[in-house]
């Protein structure tokens, strides 16, 4: 099984608006691409997304870079602040699924699912895009094939 980590694109910065509803910038939109670039020929079989605008607005550009025909799966469990052992649960009978989510939660998940609970989060920067693969998901063995960084 592979599972890639998809880090949103650069957003607009804090401001007025609540933090869910920041919205990509036009270098995030850029990023996002190349980031999607990556993923040409990858057996996807879904794209799970967090509900933030810029997570959505992350996985859409995906999908149509890949002509990935299935829809978006808008999910509450991939929002910044999630427990990585939340995510974990949720990804036991999927296979070859993007995950297109935001820090601290990506870190944390990529370094959970490598390396188990305690150890400090993976560095990775917007539009970063995480690969692991393992025969099935076991917390503490997925091996990281790689991070790729727009």
């Amino acid at each position: 099984m592979k599972l890639w980590v998809l880090r949103h694109g650069e957003a607009e910065p804090h401001g007025t608006r609540p933090d869910s509803e920041r919205a990509l910038t036009a270098h995030g939109r850029e990023e996002v691409l190349r980031a999607a670039a990556q993923l040409i020929g990858q057996p996807l079989t879904a794209i799970y997304a967090s509900p933030f605008l810029r997570a959505q607005e992350t996985a859409l550009l995906v999908r149509e870079a890949l002509g990935f025909e299935p829809e978006i799966r808008t999910v509450e469990w991939l929002t910044p602040d999630t427990d990585p052992d939340k995510v974990a649960e949720q990804l036991v009978s999927v296979s070859d699924v993007l995950l297109v989510s935001h820090n601290p939660l990506v870190g944390n998940l990529l370094s959970y699912l490598q390396h188990g609970a305690g150890y400090p989060p993976e560095k990775v920067s917007t539009a970063g895009l995480a690969e692991l693969e393992n025969n099935e998901l076991l917390i503490g063995s997925m091996r990281l094939n790689g991070i790729k960084h727009p």
